[in-house]
């Protein structure tokens, strides 16, 4: 477990680090007219955000109250897979061992 949770966090260090850095050297709209045209990159857009909808599939379904897993999934859509890190790293810490508990949730 304490494996899982490093890993999770470390992967939301290097999320806001990219982020970070996105937000400092690139042009959102500048890039995106020379990005959105290519069929990879409108792929790689679809396949992104097919994994966003299994995640907030899998928040909802362990969220016993609706308001928190609509706030998840906010979170998911702004800051992408940083918030998936930080909501499975919360899940695995609350589950304490328990791999039911870490899928379904306490419900």
């Amino acid at each position: 477990m304490n494996r899982t949770v490093a890993l999770l966090i470390a992967g939301a260090i290097i999320m806001v680090a990219v982020i970070v850095y996105a937000l400092v050297a690139g042009s959102l709209m500048a890039e995106a007219a020379v990005l959105f045209p290519s069929p990879w990159f409108q792929l790689t857009l679809v396949d992104l955000y097919l994994g966003f909808l299994l995640f907030a599939f899998w928040i909802f379904a362990r969220e016993p109250k609706r308001g928190v897993a609509v706030g998840w999934l906010i979170a998911l859509c702004l800051l992408g897979n940083l918030a998936a890190c930080i909501y499975a790293a919360l899940a695995v810490i609350k589950a304490r061992g328990d791999r039911r508990a870490f899928w379904l949730g306490a419900n």
